[in-house]
């Protein structure tokens, strides 16, 4: 519970700290907060995993503590209830957002930790057996596990700007390269700004010599595609009437 308490309140600091305007120190705003706030959850997630398993291991023989199988099955089964709606109410505004996921996930954990100890706890009555709070509660904690771990993977291609998860690059590129007036697209970059903003870069060389309002006119076009069809709400593009790489020509006279 207490790590709960410190986990919800690491997402609500992340979710203020995200919700702030971008400033001259902070162009883009504080919007990775959020993914900061995800990773140290996950790693909090993953802390509290190994401390369940060290404690089960010691139990596993049945002589580190003897817990009342009527007392956990009563407060198990309290606990399901309330972590199990808190962690229902915080995924379904949740959405892709890594931060309230990794609070949910940390609710969830609990609710599926309270319905293993409510199983434990009907073993221990109906078995006379110690044997089910630590088999159960290795159980729990591996699932956990892997959930925290998928976290902090997304959490970390954020943060070293990977291309977003559910994203092909070779795609992207592809529609623009053949949208109507381009001739050819180069070095295009996708990354996340968090894990809710996705941001592109790309140079994008214009068939024939467009006049500067043509071109930005074919940029906005092309800006619009981007949001509509692959959701890229930050798109950069360097329009060019020739490759880069190549240098123009002079004019001999």
């Amino acid at each position: 519970m207490i790590s709960d308490v410190v986990a919800l309140g690491i997402a609500l600091l992340a979710l203020v700290l995200a919700a702030a305007p971008a400033s001259a120190r902070h162009t883009y705003g504080l919007v990775r907060a959020e993914v900061i706030g995800a990773l140290a959850n996950a790693f909090l997630l993953l802390a509290a995993s190994v401390w369940i398993v060290v404690e089960a291991i010691r139990r596993l023989d049945g002589t580190n503590g003897h817990p009342d199988g009527v007392a956990v099955i009563v407060v198990a089964g309290l606990g399901f209830v309330v972590n199990a709606g808190s962690a229902w109410a915080v995924g379904r505004v949740g959405g892709s957002n890594l931060n309230l996921r990794s609070a949910s996930w940390h609710l969830a954990g609990d609710a599926l930790a309270s319905a293993g100890a409510l199983f434990a706890g009907i073993g221990i009555v109906v078995l006379d057996a110690q044997w089910p709070d630590p088999v159960v509660s290795i159980l729990i904690v591996a699932v956990i596990a892997a959930s925290a771990v998928g976290l902090v993977r997304e959490a970390t291609r954020v943060l070293l700007e990977g291309a977003p998860a559910g994203m092909d690059v070779a795609t992207v590129e592809d529609a623009i390269a053949t949208s109507p007036g381009v001739e050819a697209v180069h070095h295009v970059h996708l990354w996340s700004l968090g894990s809710e903003t996705v941001a592109l870069s790309a140079h994008v060389v214009l068939a024939g010599e467009p006049t500067l309002h043509e071109a930005q006119l074919g940029g906005d076009r092309l800006k619009s595609m981007l949001s509509q069809r692959f959701g890229i709400a930050h798109a950069t593009l360097e329009l060019e009437c020739h490759d880069c790489d190549e240098p123009p020509t002079r004019d001999p006279r």
